[in-house]
């Protein structure tokens, strides 16, 4: 087995540091309040508003817009607070980790479920 270097990126994902926890505190912080109905109701209701409320940038708020999960890691999301917003597009992990490798939500499932039997 292969032991990779901990330091190096992993295909897909952006590296969540200090630096990218301030640029995203605004998202951040809207995509946690997704947790009560209230915050899905108002942000359904006026999505431009409800990123305003938060202090989104225009980067954050096309991203928004655009459905873009990997545009909001890229501008500072936490994959935990996105993944509340990506339930509101019906999405799950399977469906973020699908979309952050390039792959089809079923090639997704079948290489998680090799690497837990131990294939790759």
């Amino acid at each position: 087995m292969t032991v990779k270097d901990p330091t190096q990126p992993v295909p897909g994902t952006y590296l969540f540091d200090g630096k990218m926890a301030k640029k995203g505190y605004g998202l951040n912080k809207m995509c946690f309040s997704f947790n009560e109905q209230a915050a899905r109701d108002e942000f359904n209701q006026d999505p431009d508003a409800y990123c305003a409320k938060f202090g989104l940038t225009d980067r954050q708020i096309n991203a928004i817009h655009e459905r873009d999960i990997i545009g909001l890691l890229q501008e500072g999301g936490s994959i935990y607070y996105v993944a509340k917003f990506a339930g509101l597009l019906k999405l799950n992990m399977q469906d973020i980790g699908a979309i952050q490798t390039g792959m089809t939500v079923d090639e997704f499932k079948a290489m998680l479920v090799r690497r837990g039997s131990g294939e790759e």
